[in-house]
């Protein structure tokens, strides 16, 4: 099931996406929210007549670092011993059709496509054999990165943490199966990244069972799983668009910040 979180008339809602093709697509309303036992409402509404918001609101997003031998190949840098994890903040999340503001403190802003797991319960210390129940389902993710703070700041928080810098979208696939999934990005149409998620160096599992380690995970965070090679630049005007397998796109345009 594709689940959307959207805007109309001024309220927020939940629903599930129902149909084929952009024209063809609706909105079955979610009575309560999607994480529990939930009722779909009958009420429908088109997908054009309403914004589409970010899928989740995370506590937290947890990502990962160069989990894609290729792209820690492409950047100079060897594939880390343990998963390199840090955060992106919650104020860096936007949906499918929000801007990415190009920050005033970078002149090389670089996309990067990845697959978003999102959590569905609380979890902390989950053993491999229970990540499945753990998880709610997938999205899109553009870990857009100011690739010149990245190698001038020993900490990313700034690089990879600043406003508009974590598109999510455009919902949340609750029933897909992730281990081998076509990942890829075009800039106004041109393909830059194109992997699959079988080539991630640390499966989902993995990271999971790392990440609940160390910290309790939240109905609605959100762990991105790293990039395959291919990242470059963006510049103001430029569209990105990721594309997962079996998801959808996540589409956003960068525009000049302030």
């Amino acid at each position: 099931m594709r689940i959307a979180r959207f805007s109309i008339d001024g309220n927020v809602a939940f629903g599930a996406v129902e149909g084929d093709g952009p024209d063809g697509l609706v909105l079955d309303i979610i009575k309560g929210i999607p994480y529990a036992d939930f009722e779909l409402s009958g009420t429908k509404v088109p997908l054009s007549k309403v914004r589409l918001l970010p899928p989740v609101l995370p506590n937290k997003v947890v990502a990962i670092g160069r989990n894609y031998a290729e792209h820690a190949a492409e950047l100079g840098n060897e594939v880390p011993d343990v998963p390199v994890a840090f955060f992106k903040p919650t104020t860096s999340v936007i949906g499918s059709g929000d801007a990415i503001e190009y920050p005033s403190f970078s002149e090389d802003l670089h996309h990067e496509a990845e697959l978003a797991v999102v959590i569905g319960r609380m979890c902390r210390e989950v053993p491999r054999e229970r990540v499945k129940d753990v998880i709610f389902g997938y999205t899109c993710a553009n870990d857009v990165t100011a690739r010149d703070t990245q190698k001038r700041e020993k900490q990313w928080a700034r690089a990879k943490g600043f406003d508009t810098s974590c598109p999510l979208g455009p919902w949340v696939e609750t029933d897909l199966d992730p281990a081998d999934l076509t990942i890829q990005a075009t800039v106004n149409g041109e393909q830059r990244q194109l992997g699959r998620t079988s080539e991630m160096i640390r499966s989902i599992e993995d990271l999971v069972v790392h990440i609940t380690e160390a910290m309790t995970l939240l109905p609605g965070d959100v762990i991105l799983t790293g990039t395959p090679a291919g990242v470059g630049p963006l510049h103001v005007g430029d569209e990105v668009a990721v594309t997962i397998e079996g998801i959808g796109t996540l589409t956003n345009k960068v525009i000049k910040r302030g």
